[in-house]
């Protein structure tokens, strides 16, 4: 069995509170990519499988499902992701802990999938952590990753943009500079996850997919990227709560002129790379 007992998150000053709550608010949106990346696992019945940065657990309890015979295991770094997921565990089925994927080591040929949805964005560095994963695949074992390809989103560039201007730099300039969670993504182009794992002697499905989602509600874009790459920002201004509401007042100025409300909705286009690398 893959070892789960990885370290718990590096606790920085600056380590992100995740809010299961927030991020769950377009919870089908955010579950479209991960059922389109698993649909394409080639591996029939596997015995083991990973899902590394698993969340709240609501897409992972999916792979007990679509496996009823694997034991499905879910880690997260965030404390309260898990003590959300952990409500979704089944004795001897599914189970969750606490491990930062930054860190996590299997043992070779110990796992059959391996899924990472939404994560390696997270992880700077991470293109020398493929190889390790990729030796972890037992034969006809898939690792399969999706992520944002969001050197392309508009609002990441805004935030970062509104971020780095004199009103705020000196205080959030340490996000901006990567101590804690990257402003600027690590994520590469989509030809180097196939040259790397392709290297490693697996079989690649890569592929880009553009997300039109079509998000009801007040300030849409705004509540989207409170539960995902904001958090960084906003936790850097916690103790200064005036602060915190002029800079979410700032972003959310700038994200209306965006994306602009139209009469079924506003729309935000969310580019992703997808890629399912399986030993043959």
């Amino acid at each position: 069995m893959a070892d789960l007992d990885s370290p718990a998150p590096r606790d920085h000053a600056l380590r992100v509170t995740w809010d299961p709550a927030q991020y769950e608010l377009f919870a089908a949106e955010r579950a479209r990519p991960f059922h389109d990346l698993v649909a394409q696992i080639p591996t029939p019945a596997p015995g083991i499988v990973v899902d590394m940065g698993c969340g709240p657990g609501t897409v992972t309890a999916t792979l007990a499902d679509r496996w009823p015979e694997a034991s499905v295991y879910g880690f997260d770094s965030s404390p309260e992701m898990i003590n959300v997921a952990e409500r979704l565990a089944r004795p001897g089925r599914l189970a969750f802990a606490i491990g930062d994927v930054a860190d996590w080591r299997p043992e070779p040929a110990s796992t059959d999938v391996i899924v990472s949805n939404a994560v390696l964005q997270w992880i700077p560095g991470h293109m020398d952590l493929l190889p390790i994963w990729a030796t972890a695949l037992r034969d006809g074992g898939s690792l399969a990753m999706q992520m944002p390809a969001s050197t392309e989103l508009m609002a990441m560039n805004a935030i970062r943009e509104i971020a780095a201007t004199p009103k705020w730099a000196d205080r959030l300039e340490p996000v901006a500079h990567g101590v804690g969670p990257r402003a600027v993504t690590p994520v590469q182009p989509l030809e180097s996850y196939l040259d790397t794992l392709a290297g490693a002697g697996l079989l690649v499905n890569a592929w880009e997919t553009t997300y039109l989602h079509v998000l009801q509600g007040e300030d849409p874009v705004l509540e989207w990227f409170s539960g995902t790459g904001l958090r960084p920002y906003l936790k850097a201004l916690t103790p200064d709560k005036t602060a915190l509401d002029e800079f979410r007042a700032e972003i959310a100025d700038r994200l209306r002129l965006d994306y602009p409300r139209r009469l079924y909705g506003t729309v935000m286009a969310f580019p992703r790379l997808f890629v399912v690398a399986t030993r043959p």
